[in-house]
């Protein structure tokens, strides 16, 4: 029992000291991320799970310019509050990977923290053989059978490592609604932080409304990107169809490093 209390001392520490190394690291690299002096290299890598021939053939389909909205969408926002850098991020399209390790389902925070640097070194392993140099910021795309009534899982985007991992549907009519959810994680990469209530979706007012000082309140005509939805009424909201009709508000703004905070 005791050698086991101190393998599991050991285990606990080395992971403390890795994890250590990696925030310095992490923290230099996001101080260049969000000085916005040049422009960040985004590599979207798909991964295929859809078993229809039509998700496989949508995804065989993608190019870089498949993307351009997202790089559109960056560049606006970003210039409403001044930014100057013309393109703020120029995003690529890399080849076909495997399947990401999947986050746990416990909030352990020895369990996170063990997967964060498992999905890390996963992403060093599976990119090494990529021709391409490696990105400021790594989305993997994982593209879904496009069937109706079908839930996605959870998308997320990682601070740390700079990683995205998004759960989007192999289908050219929904387009729109995942360069939504893309540009969502893709900015959780860069520090801004989730807008909207986990138990109803709903977003969180006011830094998770595009107006917030529209009068009337409702309905609001877009989406804040970290709110996720446009909110129709007090208890009511849609998700956007489209980054046209998304916005990045001022709290989210402040967090990107785009004004002061």
């Amino acid at each position: 029992m005791a050698n086991g209390n101190a393998l599991r001392v050991l285990r606990q520490f080395t992971l403390a000291v890795v994890a250590i190394a990696l925030l310095g690291g992490t923290l230099l690299a996001r101080s260049r991320t969000t000085s916005w002096e040049e422009t960040l290299w985004v590599t979207v890598y798909p991964v295929l799970v859809g078993e229809e021939a039509a998700t496989a053939l949508h995804v065989d389909r993608l190019t870089s310019e498949s993307f351009a909205s997202l790089e559109k969408f960056i560049a606006r926002e970003a210039a409403s509050y001044g930014i100057s850098l013309e393109r703020p991020i120029r995003v690529e399209l890399g080849e076909t990977v495997g399947m990401p390790p999947e986050p746990p389902r416990s909030a352990n925070p020895f369990r996170v923290m063990a997967w964060s640097l498992h999905l890390r070194w996963w992403a060093w392993r599976e990119l090494a053989d990529q021709p391409a140099p490696s990105p400021d910021i790594r989305i993997f795309a994982v593209y879904h059978d496009a069937n109706e009534g079908t839930v996605l899982p959870h998308s997320l985007g990682l601070k740390e490592g700079r990683i995205g991992i998004v759960h989007v549907f192999g289908a050219r009519r929904l387009r729109g609604t995942n360069q939504v959810v893309m540009a969502h994680e893709l900015l959780h990469t860069l520090g801004a932080t989730d807008k909207y209530d986990p138990g109803t979706n709903l977003p969180v007012f006011p830094d998770g409304y595009a107006d917030a000082d529209k009068e009337p309140r409702y309905p609001q005509r877009h989406a804040e990107i970290m709110g996720g939805r446009i909110p129709v009424a007090p208890d009511k909201a849609e998700i956007p169809g489209s980054l046209t009709v998304t916005r990045v508000g001022p709290a989210t703004a402040a967090e990107l490093r785009w004004t002061e905070s």
